[in-house]
């Protein structure tokens, strides 16, 4: 299961973002026996880096990834870690 759930996640965020860096890490077994896992849900960390986010505030951005996984937030994600960044913050920092 947690295999097809990165593979949604990623595919979404492929398709809504067209990043030139992808990265989604389930960090669910960090969280085994939190409250908010005994659903089932996972917890991800996500790195995008796309063109998309030039310009657009970290609030923006976050809120973007967000409306991306909306329908996946109600059924497999409790919680998402987002790193999003523009291709040139990304050059510059290299914050992963």
């Amino acid at each position: 299961m947690t295999e097809e759930r990165l593979a949604a996640i990623e595919k979404r965020l492929a398709e809504a973002f067209s990043p030139t860096r992808l990265l989604v890490k389930d960090q669910s077994h960090l969280h085994a026996g939190h409250a908010g896992a005994r659903d089932g849900r996972g917890h991800f960390d996500v790195l995008v880096v796309a063109e998309t986010f030039v310009g657009r505030s970290r609030l923006q951005r976050h809120r973007d990834v967000y409306e991306c996984l909306s329908d996946l937030l109600q059924s497999d994600i409790h919680a998402l870690r987002i790193k999003a960044y523009s291709p040139e913050e990304f050059a510059k920092n290299r914050p992963e």
